[in-house]
Parts: C-alpha cells; sequence; structure tokens
C-alpha cells in the first residue's frame, strides 16, 4: 500500500512538473481569435506537447475593452511566455465608446501598452493584424481594417516586436480564392424568426480557422522563430 502510495505520489509530481515547465502561450484578442468563432482552436492544434495554449479573446473585445473588462489582467496573471496580440474588428467606429479608438492615435497607445506591460513580466508579445472580413467590393476585398492592421505593423516597428501581418495575408489569400471560395470559410448561418437572413463573413468555420491558424503558424516561422520551435 505504501509503496503504491509512493507511486501514485510521484507520478503526480512529474505530471505537475511537466505541465509548469510546458511553454505557455497566451493568445489576447475579439471574436476572431477565440476557439469557437476565430482561430484559437486550430492554433492550439498545431502546439506541439511541450506548449500550451490558453485563449483569453472575447467576443466584441477591442484594444479599450479588453483592459477595461479585466480580461488583459487575466493574461498577465497566467504569466505565459508568448503572448499574441490581435485586435481591431471592434475598435472601428460605430462600437460604441466603450469599444471604439483611433488607428491614429488611441488603438496604437493601446497595442504599445499591452507591449509594454507584457515584457514586464518577461513576456514576448507578438502582435498580429486583423483577420481581415470576406466582404468584396468590385471582385476585390474593401479591406477596411487596414488602417488598424497600419497602425499595429508600425506599432510593431517602433517597439521592434514580431508581427505577423495577418490582414495582408488573409487579403492576399481571399482575393485570389474570389467570394465563393471565400464564402467556405463562413459559419453556418443563425436561423432568424425576424427580419432578413444574413452572412457571417467575419467569423470562422472549423475549415477557415484551420487555414488561418496555418497562415499564422507560416508566419511564425520567420518572425519569432524560437516560438515556432513549439509548432508542430
Amino acid at each position: 500500500m505504501l509503496r503504491r502510495s509512493l507511486l501514485l505520489l510521484a507520478l503526480n509530481l512529474s505530471i505537475s512538473h511537466a505541465a509548469e515547465t510546458r511553454t505557455r502561450v497566451a493568445l489576447a484578442g475579439d471574436s476572431t481569435v477565440t476557439d469557437k468563432a476565430g482561430w484559437g482552436a486550430a492554433f492550439a492544434k498545431l502546439l506541439g506537447p511541450n506548449a500550451e495554449c490558453l485563449n483569453f479573446a472575447g467576443g466584441g473585445q477591442s484594444t479599450k475593452s479588453f483592459r477595461d473588462t479585466g480580461n488583459w489582467k487575466k493574461v498577465l496573471d497566467s504569466k505565459p511566455a508568448y503572448v499574441l496580440i490581435q485586435f481591431g474588428h471592434n475598435d472601428m467606429p460605430g462600437k460604441g465608446p466603450k469599444r471604439e479608438t483611433d488607428p491614429a492615435t488611441t488603438y496604437p497607445e493601446n497595442l504599445t501598452r499591452f507591449i509594454q506591460e507584457a515584457r514586464a513580466i518577461g513576456a514576448q508579445p507578438i502582435l498580429v493584424t486583423s483577420l481581415t472580413r470576406r466582404i468584396f467590393d468590385n471582385h476585390k476585398i474593401r479591406g477596411e481594417l487596414k488602417p488598424y492592421a497600419d497602425a499595429a505593423t508600425k506599432v510593431a516597428t517602433e517597439q521592434k516586436v514580431p508581427l505577423v501581418d495577418l490582414f495582408t495575408r488573409s487579403v492576399n489569400l481571399h482575393n485570389k480564392l474570389g467570394l465563393a471560395e471565400s464564402d467556405t470559410f463562413n459559419p453556418p448561418n443563425v436561423p432568424k424568426t425576424t427580419g432578413p437572413q444574413t452572412t457571417d463573413r467575419t467569423h470562422l468555420n472549423a475549415h477557415g480557422a484551420q487555414v488561418i491558424a496555418n497562415i499564422i503558424a507560416e508566419e511564425l516561422h520567420k518572425v519569432a522563430p524560437e516560438l515556432a520551435q513549439h509548432l508542430k
């Protein structure tokens, strides 16, 4: 009995130690980064056994609300080795004063503060530009998130942090695919009892999430090779 107890204790300690030594990757972002509507879960599956992904992204979040609601504090409290940060969709005009930011001022200020605070706890921040909406004008992606993507790119240069330019990669991808093929990324329509049915060209189904996660992994191999070592 004693021997069995000691073996169980040793096993538990071994499991605990393995969990503690796994490289922790945190995700901070809006719904396009979440597990259910974005690329988060698909990205987590690309990590090897020595790394784990903690997804703190939330629907409707902007660089302003993510801090105000306490989500950013949860990211820091998790003590990650890396933090991937992607916002923009809910920072845009029309989202209300609790979320909106200006791509020329408050948006880059918020990103810079995220970077500085991540570094202060010993984490490596990595900026990810906004995933494009799959909305076409004259057979080309409209790209209304470009000011926010450009702002993030500028911050990454100024702060000398790795940048995954997901906006450019996703715009180029969907311009190449065209509308019909791009619609294979759409989640199923939610039935409505009133009003016209709308197609969701912002969020991702499982297929779309996998494609986008693969793009992010490809870019990480270029800009963050130390993290890329943990990818399958």
